[in-house]
C-alpha cells in the first residue's frame, strides 16, 4: 500500500492571463448573466491577475456567492466551496483520517501476521485514508489547473479557524504532520464571502482584496433582473424594481436582497401577473420577505403606497 502524495516545491503564482482587460472581464460576466459594477470587475481583474485572495462583504442577496459560481463557470475550472458555520474546527475544512477503514486495515494485517512489518505506519497513514475537506481539495496537487475556492460567511465562522487560514492564504500550503507540508501546484482562485456579522481579524484581512457589495441601483437592478428571468415584461420588471427599491428606504429587519427580487419576479410570473396590483403584493409578501414583523410593517398602507409608486414606473430606464 503506498501514497501518492508527496511535499512539492511551491509553484510560483502565475497571474490568469485568460482575461485581457477589466472591459474583457466584464464583457464575459454579463455573458454569464452576471452585471457588475466597474469597481468591482475591475477588483475581480485584479485577483485573477495578481491571485490574490478577494474577501466580499455586503448584505445577504447582493451577489457575492454567485460571483465565485460564475467565475468558475467561466474559467471552466472547478469550484470548490467550504461553507462555514459556528463550531467549524480543522478537520470539517481541511483534513481528518478515515478511523474505521484505518482500523479495518490494522485488522486485516493482524489477521495475516503482518502487523509488525516496518512500513505499517507510513501506509496506515497514507492518502488512500486521507479525507481532504475543501481547503485542503483546493490544494490537491491532481487539479490540472487552478480551481476557485469559495470561503462563504467566513464571519459565521469561530476565530480559530482563521489563524488555519492564514497559513492556506499565505503560501496556499497545509501542513499534515504525518505526511508534512502539501503546496498548490496550481493557486487557488480564492472568494471569501462575508455578511459582516462580525470583523474579520485584520491578518486575515491583509492578504486579501476587498470589496463591499451594496445592494444595486435601480438601473442595475433592472438589467440583473431582465438578464436572469428575461420572460418579465419590460414594465413588469420596471414596477418589481421601483418596489424593492423603495423596500428598502422602509426599516425593516431584513431588507430584501436581488436574489429576493429575483424569486418575486418568478413568482409573479408563475402567478401569471404582468402588473403589480395591491391584492398580488399582499399575496407574495413572503417571497421577498423572511420576518413576519417585516411583513406587518410592510402590509397594507405601505404596500399600497409602494404599489401605486411602481406602476407609475412603466418604462425601461437609461442604460
Amino acid at each position: 500500500m503506498s501514497t501518492n502524495i508527496q511535499t512539492l516545491e511551491q509553484t510560483a503564482i502565475e497571474p490568469d492571463s485568460r482575461f485581457s482587460s477589466v472591459d474583457a472581464l466584464e464583457q464575459s460576466l454579463q455573458g454569464e448573466k452576471y452585471i457588475a459594477d466597474r469597481g468591482l470587475a475591475t477588483t475581480l481583474f485584479l485577483t485573477l491577475t495578481m491571485r490574490k485572495p478577494l474577501l466580499l462583504e455586503g448584505e445577504a442577496g447582493v451577489g457575492k456567492t454567485e460571483i465565485a459560481k460564475v467565475l468558475a463557470d467561466m474559467l471552466g475550472t472547478p469550484l470548490i466551496r467550504l461553507q462555514c458555520y459556528e463550531g467549524l474546527d480543522a478537520s470539517s475544512a481541511i483534513y481528518e483520517w478515515d478511523y474505521p477503514r484505518q482500523m479495518l486495515f490494522l485488522r486485516s494485517l493482524e489477521a495475516t501476521g503482518t502487523l509488525g512489518r516496518d512500513d505499517v505506519r507510513r501506509d496506515l497513514f497514507g492518502e488512500e485514508f486521507l479525507l481532504k475537506r475543501p481547503l485542503l481539495q483546493a490544494i490537491d496537487v491532481a487539479h490540472k489547473q487552478a480551481p476557485v475556492l469559495l470561503i462563504d460567511e467566513v464571519d459565521r465562522a469561530d476565530q480559530e479557524l482563521e489563524a488555519f487560514l492564514l497559513e492556506i492564504l499565505s503560501d496556499f500550503q497545509v501542513t499534515v504532520p504525518e505526511l508534512g507540508t502539501l503546496r498548490a501546484e496550481h493557486v487557488p482562485i480564492v472568494i471569501l464571502t462575508s455578511n459582516r456579522t462580525r470583523e474579520i481579524h485584520d491578518a486575515l484581512k491583509r492578504r486579501c482584496l476587498y470589496y463591499w457589495i451594496d445592494f444595486p441601483s435601480f438601473d442595475k437592478e433592472y438589467r440583473i433582473l431582465s438578464a436572469k428571468v428575461p420572460e418579465a415584461t419590460e414594465s413588469l420588471a420596471a414596477q418589481i424594481c421601483t418596489f424593492t427599491q423603495g423596500l428598502r428606504d422602509v426599516d425593516l429587519f431584513k431588507s430584501p436582497g436581488m436574489a429576493e427580487t429575483i424569486d418575486w419576479a418568478g413568482a409573479l410570473m408563475a402567478l401569471g401577473s404582468n402588473d403589480l396590483s395591491d391584492e398580488i403584493v399582499e399575496a407574495t409578501l413572503g417571497v421577498i420577505l423572511k420576518y413576519q414583523e417585516d411583513v406587518d410593517k410592510v402590509r397594507g398602507d405601505v404596500a399600497q403606497r409602494l404599489v401605486a409608486e411602481a406602476l407609475n414606473a412603466t418604462t425601461k430606464p437609461t442604460p
